[in-house]
């Protein structure tokens, strides 16, 4: 790397891109791996799935899509760290693999049919991942959408319908505010006041999210440490519909 660019070579090939900047390089990779991009070879539902969703960020554009329509500035809202050279490539290559299309009437995106099946997947991915979770490292953020997936892979309908619960609560997780409503074992969530909704109880969970979920802190510990505020009740119910499973994870640096 030097100030004209960055030289990428071997006995085979040799790239010599324009510029030094990590994003200018991540950007030009991601379109030669669009033009390049070969198959596993496989006859198999799996290696094919990860020949259309396994690039880096693919799911995590899957994932903010599930949410709702996204122009390519509200996506990159959420996904600061992507360059939008490489957002706009991966965004080209799901609609060319019927898992996303441009919504007929606006600039903004949203997922196809088949795009939409994939929403079981990346909520169970999501539970998997959770395993690891711990507190979050600096250059961590919480968006709007990732925190609504969170509360839609951890929700409890089955316990909700069973207690015939219905409520609204306004949820906090540092900046992210989400105003959540709970009708007889359906959720809905949105970032703005839920119309129609009745008056609900503010929970501030920011530094005992994971752990309220999975058990590891019970309500006591996460008000009396000022890691969770609110209503005792609403946290106590909060945690009883929506759970992780205390999965034991390999340890990850």
């Amino acid at each position: 790397m030097d100030r004209q660019g960055v030289t990428i070579a071997s006995d085979r090939y040799r790239l010599v891109t324009r510029g030094a900047e990590p994003a200018q390089l991540e950007a030009i990779i991601a379109e030669l791996q669009s033009v390049t991009r070969g198959t596993y070879g496989q006859f198999c539902g799996l290696s094919r799935a990860l020949e259309m969703v396994g690039e880096r960020w693919g799911l995590l554009i899957v994932r903010d899509l599930l949410v709702g329509p996204r122009s390519v500035a509200e996506l990159h809202s959420g996904l600061p760290k992507i360059p939008v050279e490489v957002l706009r490539t991966r965004l080209t290559e799901l609609t060319h693999s019927g898992i996303v299309r441009r919504s007929a009437d606006t600039e903004r995106y949203e997922l196809t049919e088949y795009g939409h099946a994939l929403e079981d997947v990346v909520l169970a991915l999501g539970r998997w991942g959770a395993a690891t979770l711990d507190e979050p490292r600096p250059e961590d953020i919480v968006t709007a959408d990732s925190l609504t997936l969170a509360l839609r892979a951890t929700f409890q309908a089955d316990a909700a319908r069973l207690a015939h619960t219905a409520f609204t609560f306004e949820l906090r997780v540092g900046a992210v505010v989400l105003h959540v409503r709970i009708d007889d074992g359906v959720l809905e969530v949105a970032r703005s006041p839920i119309a129609g909704a009745s008056a609900g109880g503010v929970l501030d969970v920011g530094g005992a999210l994971k752990g309220l979920l999975t058990g590891e802190i019970s309500v006591a510990e996460a008000l009396s440490s000022g890691r969770a505020t609110g209503d005792p009740g609403l946290l106590a119910t909060f945690t009883e519909l929506f759970q992780l499973p205390r999965t034991a994870a390999a340890s990850v640096g």
